[in-house]
Formats: structure tokens, sequence, C-alpha cells
């Protein structure tokens, strides 16, 4: 049962006139920190959806010099002096988590010489359009010396930040610093032991599932209304927000700007639809932080947690059997199908380990695509793989894990877009899906109604408002492991999801 909070507003000012002046400085660098990195946001939007490509050596430069910016005023003295002040001062609890959190990226940042910023930061966006254009080609040769690049520069700056502990370890604890590396590895070992064989029986059964898209082609127009249509029912402020496209589907920005994209093809519309509703999830988190918060570690959210927000908006609503229930006719009227409710549940829910693209996998596969992820940048961060391997080392772990191998580059190494921005963050998508089920099953628990017919009756308000009480107005004043167990009343862990995954599959399967 999730914790009823008892404890001072999360929400509640945290300047008052009895607040100590140290605090006050403090605070208005760390909304002077945060608006930089805002911008940095908002550039990255234009970069993926409306830049010219001729644009990207400027973007480059232009996010190298906010990136060196921001670091200087980071890292100035002054922020130093003032940190140590705020700490002897007497503080409430969200002043000591602002505080606590400030004070961790100061530390980290002053270990790392500002040239290795401006130079992370002028690569990585280089390489945006570099790994875009050897996608296009399909020539990994084309991006594999800037990955391995970037690999050093990022070796460089974790050694800069604690050069006698593992690069990898450090880069994760800068995804996040609150759940340990081997915590989350063992949950990702766990899944792989239930997953493998579940997924093997499920296939053995071999139902005749249906999928209403099998044939035909849906033009993006088509597409496009459908997922807007889901925007509007699902809650999104089209005043904060807007939806357009990009390669690779993302969510960026604030409480109170915040921007979603997709990606649509014509012979996939339900990829759309999906991935349309994840990164609605993802935007639900930034709009549920407390507005009068912007700019402080009060009103931003917790990097690991993110992910549970859009596979619960994804999974745990958009892939009911309720919201097919709901939206059948809807989906007929703009496809001109005639698909049953069952029929578009089951082609939401079938398993298909042939697929070669992680963002188009399956709720089960798809942790064996993160898995792989997982396991190839470790073993090419610490030097075990050379980069020129890496196309050889995916498609085998392709055909090991889900029994087929990518016929390009294209389909298998270079599908992702994560390396151009840093390491170890593949990992934060199964967290997400196993903190989702948990999540889920948390607030099926605490709320008075019937969630699969709230669902049903479109009424998503009581779902906003159960994550936005447990998850989003916290921002960070907990750390990630805490707000986990005040939002579910226990620890991380994978025995929902894979309950979750058991029952459900089982069912449409046939047990």
């Amino acid at each position: 049962m999730a914790e009823t909070p008892t404890q001072e507003s999360d929400t509640a000012p945290t300047v008052d006139d009895d607040t100590p002046e140290a605090y006050r400085e403090l605070l208005d660098r760390t909304k002077r920190l945060a608006h930089l990195a805002d911008v940095g946001g908002v550039l990255h939007w234009d970069q993926q959806v409306t830049m010219p490509d001729g644009g990207a050596p400027a973007r480059a430069a232009q996010q190298s010099a906010l990136s060196s910016l921001t670091h200087e005023y980071l890292t100035d003295d002054e922020t130093g002096d003032l940190l140590d002040g705020a700490v002897e001062a007497e503080l409430t609890d969200p002043q000591a988590a602002v505080v606590r959190e400030t004070r961790r990226d100061y530390e980290q940042a002053t270990r790392v010489p500002g040239e290795l910023v401006e130079e992370i930061t002028r690569t990585g966006s280089e390489a945006q359009q570099i790994w875009q254009d050897a996608k296009a080609d399909d020539e990994f040769a084309a991006f594999a010396p800037t990955l391995e690049t970037l690999r050093d520069l990022h070796v460089e700056r974790a050694e800069h930040i604690d050069a006698d502990r593992d690069p990898y370890r450090v880069m994760f604890e800068g995804v996040d610093p609150d759940l340990p590396l081997d915590r989350v590895e063992a949950i990702l070992h766990d899944l792989r032991d239930e997953l493998v064989p579940l997924i093997e029986d499920l296939q053995s059964r071999d139902p005749d599932l249906a999928d209403p898209f099998a044939e035909g082609s849906f033009d993006e127009d088509s597409q496009e209304a459908l997922s807007r249509a889901f925007l509007d029912d699902l809650g999104y402020d089209w005043d904060r927000g807007r939806l357009d496209t990009s390669p690779h589907p993302f969510t960026v920005g604030s409480q109170h700007d915040c921007r979603i994209t997709t990606r649509f093809r014509d012979e996939d519309p339900f990829g759309a639809v999906l991935a349309t509703i994840h990164e609605f999830g993802h935007a639900t988190y930034e709009l549920g932080l407390p507005q009068e918060h912007y700019g402080t570690p009060l009103g931003q959210s917790r990097g690991i947690v993110h992910e549970s927000q859009s596979r619960f908006w994804e999974n745990h609503v958009g892939r009911t059997k309720a919201f097919w229930d709901r939206y059948a006719d809807t989906v007929n009227e703009h496809f001109g199908t005639e698909a049953s409710p069952q029929d578009l549940y089951e082609a939401a829910n079938r398993i298909y380990p042939d697929n070669l693209i992680r963002v188009e996998a399956d709720e089960l596969t798809y942790h064996l695509h993160i898995i792989l992820r997982a396991e190839i940048e470790k073993a090419f961060v610490a030097g075990e793989l050379d980069v020129e391997e890496i196309p050889t080392a995916w498609n085998d772990r392709m055909e090991e894990y889900l029994g087929v191998r990518p016929d390009t580059d294209t389909e298998g190494c270079l599908q992702d877009i994560h390396w151009t921005g840093g390491f170890a963050s593949f990992q934060s998508y199964t967290v997400g899906s196993v903190l989702a089920a948990q999540l889920d099953a948390a607030l099926r628990e605490d709320l008075d109604e019937d969630v699969d017919e709230l669902i049903r009756a479109g009424e998503f308000e009581p779902l906003h408002d159960w994550m936005t009480e447990h998850v989003h107005r916290h921002g960070q004043r907990y750390p990630a492991d805490e707000l986990i167990e005040r939002a579910t009343g226990e620890p991380l862990t994978a025995e929902y999801f894979v309950d979750y995954a058991e029952a459900k599959f089982g069912d449409l399967y046939g047990s």
C-alpha cells in the first residue's frame, strides 16, 4: 500500500522571511543553472525536429558554448561558498533536499575540466548528424570513429570523477546516483532468467492472434490524426506541449513547456500509436511537476523514474483490453478497418521475437534488446570490445537472445541514437517497466474505483492524480529508492512485473 504523505508539503514555498540568505542566493543560482539546461533542451529539440541538416556544425558550437557556460557557473567558487553557508544554516527538509542535489552536481562537476565538458558536448552534438547519416546509409564504419572518440571522452570524464572506480559504474551513477548498478543488473539477470523460458513457452503455444494491420498501408495524416485524438482524450495539455516527428521519438521540456515527438511508418500504424502514448507518459511526469518549484530540484524529475511513467501509460493503460474496448471504433474510423476490441488488444500484445528494432519490440522481448545493449556497451567502455567488433557482437547476441540476425547495421547497432549522448542509460528502460508494474499494483490497490472500468470509460484523471500525488509532486525531494518505497510501500522489485507478465500473457496465449 502506498504511503499517504504526512510530512511538510512538497509544494510549499521554500523561501519566506525566515529563509537564510545563503540559501536564497543558492536558490537563485540553482534556478539559473536549470534555465540554461532548459535552453539546451530546446536546442536539442530543434536539432531533431526542425533544424536543416546543414545547421549541425553551428548547433554543435552553440551547445558546446552553452555547456561550457553552465559548467563555469556551476563550478564557480561562489557556488561552493553558498553551499557551505546553506549547510550551516537551519533548513527545512525541502530546502535541505535542494542543497543535497545541488551539492552532488557541484562536487561532480568540479572534478571535470571545463574544456573536457565542452569537447564532450560538441562531439556529442556533431555525432547526432553523423549517426543519422550513417544510419540512413547503412554504414557503421562512418559512425565508428566518432563513437570511439565519444567512448574515450566519457571514460576520461569518469576517471576525473573517480579514478579508482570502474568508469562504467561512474557513468551509470551519473544517470542515476540513487539505485546501485549491482541491484539494477541483478534485476536484469532475474528478468532474463524468467523471460527467456516464458517467451519460449508462449511461442510454443502458437495461438492464432489477430493482426488487423497485417495487410494494407496507412498514411501519415491518418496516423497523426489518431495520435492527436488519443492525446486529447488522455489529457495532454496542448497549451504546454506539442507533437512533432523525429527519427527517434523523444520528450523534452519542463512543467511549463513539454514537447513530444513520434514517428510514422505506413505499414505499422500501431507503432506510432504506442510510441505516442509512451512519450505522453514522459510528458505527464514533466507537466505534473510543481510549477512553483520550476528551476529547482524540487521541480525536476528523477531520471530513473521517468521511464516508469511512459511504460505505465503505454503498457498498463494503452495495451489493456479496456483501452481497446473504448477506442476500437476510433481506430476503425481513422484507418477504415473493421477491427474488434479483441483484435486490437491481441495486436497490441502479440510477441514477435523475430523483430529487430527495440522501439518496435513487444512488451516482453523488449527487455532482451536492453540486456543486449547493456552488455555490449559495458564491454566497449571497458575496452574489452573494439569499436569495429560491435556490429558482429550485436548480431551474435540478437541471434542468441531473439533467434534473429540483422541483415544491415541500420537494423542492428545503428538503430539507437543514445550513444551520441553517453553510455550506461539503457538499463533505465527495463527499470522503468519493472517500476511501472509495481506502481500499477499500488495504484490499483489504493484507488476505490476499478482501474479497468476507469480506462474503459475514458476517465483518466484519477490515474493522473494518483501519479501526481505519489510521484510527480515530489520532484527530487527524495532519492529515487526512497521515492519508490514511499509510492509503492516497498523497495524496487521485479516481482510485480513478472507476475503481471505471466498472468497477462498466459491468459492471452492460453494457459
